[in-house]
């Protein structure tokens, strides 16, 4: 048994905060009348007072303001790179894509079944190490909307700024939601898989502007369609009951902590932690323009690619869970969302001095 704390920096499924889990822990064996919350049903009082409770803490964090619709649906992000066009497109042909990344990526090719994609501006050719200036972006004049990802999971981009566009503005936020405070204002819709700032796999949280969901020239399945979802409360299927219970978990836990200012100032002190270790020296380096790093998910190479594997096994051995890269990149990656304590980032880059003490 180690003597020492578990620190788990995956991209997702990521770190949860003990509570939330111990909490969660105890619902499954608990949670009303002698029922574990996985055992409850989806239309009990008792899961419509989760189901209210969780659209009010997500609007206070956020300070959603009216004329906007909460959705919980399943299928993940992955799930919405459909149900956008679907939703949006109206009588519109098109829409315009910004591409950074590999998931804005993927968002790009699931579109392009729906609709005309113009890909306003890509940064593949850069391989994905950068936010492309706005006044570069090739945009169309009859766009439905206009979709970038503000904060790329893989490569670690992150957008500092938000777009300013005559289009509604869509943004992926499965890997940056709740982790500082936005203006929801700025965006038609927000989406993101919950499983990496907010709770475990299966759930994806819609935040939309209810007055740009057009009628579609096509038949919408009913769990893509976002009118339906809105009339039902996001149950006209059998919802994912924990993943949308341990959500809510989370989004009181956060309002515990001091809401998302809090979790800003947390984030970007383990952010300029980890990246002061990395620049400090010639042993370790990151690859995206000091600009556009991300403040979730650093990546990170050695300079030695043949240490890698001892780097993992020892980081492992000293609780350091979950470092390796992507799979399409390689190298290093850690992930710093909001439940990954100050001193998790801190035990990381005191390994890492440690490490090239050793092998440097």
């Amino acid at each position: 048994m180690m003597s020492h704390p578990i620190y788990n920096f995956c991209a997702g499924p990521s770190v949860m905060p003990p509570e939330v889990i111990a909490q969660a822990a105890q619902s499954l064996k608990h949670y009303h009348d002698g029922l574990g919350i996985i055992e409850i049903s989806h239309r009990s009082p008792e899961f419509m007072q989760i189901i209210a409770e969780s659209k009010a803490d997500l609007t206070q964090l956020l300070n959603i303001p009216e004329g906007y619709q909460i959705i919980f649906m399943q299928g993940g992000a992955t799930g919405q790179f459909s149900a956008i066009p679907m939703n949006l497109l109206g009588e519109a042909k098109g829409a315009d894509y910004i591409q950074t990344g590999v998931w804005s990526e993927k968002a790009v090719e699931e579109a392009a079944l729906y609709c005309d994609v113009n890909v306003a501006a890509n940064t593949k050719g850069n391989r994905y190490t950068t936010v492309p200036h706005q006044a570069s972006w090739q945009l169309r004049d009859d766009a439905a909307y206009l979709h970038y990802t503000p904060n790329e999971t893989i490569h670690g981009v992150e957008f500092t700024w938000v777009p300013k566009v005559d289009v509604p503005l869509v943004a992926d936020m499965s890997s940056n939601i709740l982790s500082q405070p936005i203006n929801v204002s700025d965006y038609a819709l927000i989406y993101a898989g919950v499983q990496k700032n907010i709770g475990p796999a299966g759930l994806a949280v819609v935040i939309v502007r209810e007055d740009i969901i057009k009628p579609s020239r096509h038949p919408i399945p009913t769990i893509w369609n976002y009118r339906k979802m809105i009339a039902e409360d996001s149950c006209c299927n059998t919802p994912a009951v924990f993943s949308w219970y341990v959500s809510s978990l989370m989004f009181k836990w956060v309002l515990a902590q001091g809401g998302l200012k809090a979790m800003a100032k947390r984030n970007k002190t383990k952010a300029d932690l980890l990246y002061a270790a990395i620049d400090a020296t010639d042993f370790y380096h990151n690859p995206v323009e000091a600009h556009s790093r991300s403040r979730m998910n650093i990546p990170f190479t050695l300079a030695d690619p043949k240490l890698d594997a001892e780097f993992l096994k020892k980081a492992q051995a000293q609780g350091l869970y979950n470092l390796a890269g992507h799979r399409s990149v390689g190298g290093m990656r850690a992930s710093l969302y909001n439940a990954m304590p100050i001193e998790g980032a801190q035990a990381l880059v005191d390994f890492m001095k440690e490490f090239e003490r050793a092998y440097g």
